[in-house]
């Protein structure tokens, strides 16, 4: 454990020397305080547009900061020749993948901390209230989701050869699971068979990435916490994905090639 904790304390100074987080950290403040500095008719539903829109933002930024990050972990090791005499200390291409993915995860939800910790305050300086729960609530559920997403991307880093071309995919798929897997069995039913049966599969088989999006419910409407029980089981859900992703990294790094 010591060993996975100290490469994921490696991935977490690396991201965080790196731009990226930053100028989407800024680009994300200077939007909404652009837009939070504004007060169109004294309406006071201006204020849940906003933190739509910051929320949007954060959920943009915190997937691109997620993919980019864990995309380039495995090959970067490969390509500067770094993986050789890290595997010779010696280190378990286990302990290796597991804490590539920690490093990514800690980084992302340090990063989230910030983000909804701008938004938190964003929100008091207008609506005057804070509601903590519903702010762990969202936060809690993003940064399951962004586990599966690292985990997939790790995964991608050994099946594709190009971080570019692994981020492009991942960030495609992503989406498309996103926005578009929720919709998959009502499209089943207007199909015949044996192509309403593949759709079905697909539709059970893809992680649903959209139970983890609880903006509208719990941060810009209102309309109560998610019940923690459900809470709970949507995290069971993503671990259980998660480690399914990281076990066919594993597998894959285990019978990869490091000198191709």
């Amino acid at each position: 454990m010591n060993t996975v904790l100290a490469l994921s304390q490696v991935v977490i100074k690396e991201l965080y020397r790196r731009k990226d987080f930053y100028v989407l950290f800024v680009l994300t403040a200077l939007i909404t305080l652009v837009m939070g500095s504004a007060n169109f008719f004294n309406d006071d539903k201006i204020v849940r547009y906003l933190k739509e829109l910051c929320l949007l933002l954060i959920w943009i930024s915190a997937l691109f900061i997620a993919v980019g990050a864990s995309a380039r972990q495995i090959p970067a090791e490969r390509e500067n020749r770094t993986i050789f005499p890290l595997l010779a200390k010696p280190v378990t291409r286990g302990q290796v993948v597991a804490g590539k993915f920690l490093g990514c995860w800690l980084a992302c939800g340090i990063a989230l901390l910030m983000f909804y910790g701008f938004l938190g305050a964003v929100s008091i300086s207008r609506e005057h209230e804070w509601l903590v729960l519903n702010y762990f609530q969202a936060l809690w559920l993003q940064w399951i989701f962004l586990a599966i997403v690292i985990a997939l991307v790790l995964w991608g880093s050994i099946v594709f050869t190009a971080p570019s071309s692994n981020a492009t995919i991942c960030v495609v798929l992503v989406i498309g699971i996103w926005g578009l897997g929720r919709y998959l069995n009502h499209v089943a039913l207007q199909e015949r068979e044996p192509l309403r049966s593949v759709i079905y599969t697909i539709y059970f088989l893809i992680p649903h990435l959209e139970w983890f999006d609880v903006r509208d419910k719990v941060m810009i409407h209102g309309r109560g916490l998610v019940p923690w029980v459900d809470c709970f089981l949507a995290t069971l859900y993503g671990a259980a994905y998660t480690l399914l992703f990281l076990f066919a990294t594993w597998l894959g790094f285990r019978r990869k090639a490091l000198n191709t």
